[in-house]
């Protein structure tokens, strides 16, 4: 593991066993974190975003899953010198001591995340109490002090609320207070603006990359907008079929795209400086069965630019990008993907009728 990684994955693998056959969810992801930075994973739903990172908590395991591949995480606080955790195939009490402590989780849905039989502050005083050594009144000045941190009116008073008293946006803020309230090294964020207006998106996207600068704690955004994650985050890593199909820094994924699902993400964002088109273009057809995905390439059946090589894998390489760390599956050549991802101006993936 690298001495700089606070996480790494290695060519994970996730299957669940249905009626329908077997889903490939997962197929050969791999990337690292650092230390202070946000690491955006985008795609359409049902790319495998939220079953990559569900699987580093330990929250996919189940007699019908099986799993491959390699998650490290470093356990070791301020050089302290701790055992790096395989959370794979950590057992379940080795993943109860740093769940919630070292690596923590904002979920989609708040309203079925929080107990809602149990008081908003009793909640985060449980999580402390679990991982801390602290007493009742320790942890209850922490639970208030974090509701407070993260911009919840009459804090002390609010604590002693239900989940269900709670707006959408402070259920949120609950979330993100319960998730740094051990200061985790850790923290995903599983699409945390799903639902919520375009103010309180921008608000809680603001919380978060507070706390995570106070706790210097590295972050795993997941969503399906890249438009959410243009002001905070530092690399994508983008997915489609349970693969990651293009992997970059935010300004190599927005100036100089590679894959043509990337392209037709981009081309998909509303623009506030051009004019408004009567249609926002979209991607042609649907995301790939991954009990029976298409051969070769997972974007073929979609894709306007497909030719005789995609009915082969391509691997996850550099090949047109700038950086070595820009890397893609995509087998067209940099002229070609710079000549193809132009469309009316801007860049975008073309309609089947109007591809070259």
């Amino acid at each position: 593991m690298p001495a700089d990684a606070l996480l790494e994955v290695r060519d994970l693998h996730v299957s669940f066993r249905t009626e329908e056959g077997v889903i490939q969810a997962v197929d050969g992801v791999s990337f690292s974190l650092q230390r202070g930075e946000v690491l955006a994973v985008v795609g359409e739903s049902g790319s495998g975003k939220s079953v990559t990172v569900g699987t580093l908590m330990g929250l996919t395991r189940s007699p019908n899953a099986k799993f491959e591949g390699e998650a490290w995480l470093r356990t070791g606080r301020d050089g302290d010198g701790g055992d790096d955790l395989e959370l794979i195939g950590a057992g379940d009490e080795q993943l109860r001591r740093v769940r919630g402590d070292q690596i923590a989780m904002i979920f989609q849905d708040p309203m079925t995340s929080l107990n809602p039989v149990q008081r908003v502050g009793d909640q985060i005083v449980e999580q402390v109490q679990a991982h801390r050594d602290l007493g009742e009144s320790e942890a209850r000045n922490r639970a208030v002090e974090m509701l407070d941190r993260v911009g919840i009116p009459r804090a002390a008073e609010r604590a002693r609320s239900y989940p269900h008293e709670f707006s959408g946006g402070m259920r949120q803020r609950a979330m993100i207070a319960m998730a740094f309230s051990c200061e985790p090294d850790v923290l995903i964020a599983d699409e945390p603006t799903t639902a919520l207006d375009v103010t309180i998106q921008a608000q809680i996207l603001r919380q978060i990359s507070e706390m995570r600068e106070e706790a210097n704690a590295g972050v795993i955004l997941v969503t399906h907008d890249l438009g959410v994650v243009a002001e905070v985050a530092d690399r994508i890593a983008v997915m489609y079929g349970g693969q990651i199909v293009e992997h970059g820094t935010i300004d190599e994924l927005f100036y100089d795209p590679q894959h043509p699902y990337t392209w037709g993400l981009l081309g998909s964002i509303a623009r506030v400086d051009r004019d408004r088109p009567e249609r926002l273009p979209a991607i042609e057809g649907l995301p790939p069965s991954l009990s029976d995905p298409p051969e070769g390439c997972r974007f073929r059946p979609r894709c306007p630019h497909a030719f005789e090589a995609c009915h082969r894998l391509p691997a996850l390489e550099r090949r047109g990008g700038q950086s070595p760390e820009h890397v893609d599956r995509c087998f067209l050549s940099p002229d070609e993907k710079h000549s193809l991802r132009e469309v009316g101006g801007q860049v975008g993936l073309a309609a089947r009728s109007t591809a070259a």
